[in-house]
């Protein structure tokens, strides 16, 4: 893994973050890298209220605000920024307006490195929604100031049509540090942490590699 000048997360959910690239964040942040996540929504229409249920509709986006703040606690990320977005509605917002708020993180953070979803193969509304608004503020830049984009696609499809990952970061030396980040969100994820445990002890190696590897498609125009 490259250092990078600063590395810039824009993601719908809280929890996004903690899935899929924690481990590539850490390891950013333990080589000095800046890095800033950019949280759309505060995912208030959640479908989980924890287990055994701690929240109602009502306190769930006051506590998933919470959760969000101790997985970037725990990841060590300085700069969170939660955009107002409400959960379950990226898809229908004007696209320009996202396209350039997207242009103005990147103008104001000047980072050498965005890592999104990939629209297209990221399977829920907002997720596309988000990544293709990132794909194209960075697309509008002049080529030469373009920053690198990772993206995360997990579509059934998208290895049949995008091929294999172009990146692929073994974070298991911060196993430990992704599985507290996903904890962080425990109104989400208690249940599957409790499962997921349950096949690390059984050692399986699907659930074993899905933890240790992270995989990225970069983006071609």
């Amino acid at each position: 893994m490259e250092k990078e000048r600063h590395v810039l997360v824009v993601f719908p959910h809280p929890d996004d973050e903690a899935f899929g690239v924690s481990g590539t964040i850490a390891s950013h942040i333990n080589m000095g890298t800046p890095v800033t996540y950019a949280c759309l929504t505060l995912g208030q229409m959640g479908r989980n209220m924890g287990n055994p249920p701690f929240a109602n509709r009502e306190t769930l986006p006051e506590i998933r605000r919470q959760e969000l703040k101790e997985a970037a606690r725990v990841l060590g990320i300085a700069d969170l920024r939660m955009l107002g977005f409400r959960d379950k509605t990226i898809e229908f917002e004007d696209e320009d307006k996202l396209t350039d708020l997207m242009s103005s993180l990147i103008s104001e953070l000047n980072p050498s490195l965005v890592i999104s979803f990939y629209p297209g193969y990221s399977v829920h509304p907002d997720h596309e929604a988000t990544g293709a608004a990132v794909v194209r503020a960075v697309g509008k830049m002049p080529e030469a100031e373009r920053p690198k984009l990772q993206l995360v696609a997990f579509s059934r499809n998208c290895t049949e049509e995008l091929g294999q990952p172009d990146i692929v970061n073994d974070i298991s030396a911060l196993a430990d540090v992704k599985l507290e980040a996903i904890k962080a969100h425990r109104s989400q994820t208690e249940l599957m942490v409790a499962e997921m445990a349950e096949k690390l002890k059984a050692n399986d190696q699907a659930t074993i590699a899905w933890l240790n590897l992270e995989r990225f498609w970069t983006y071609k125009f």
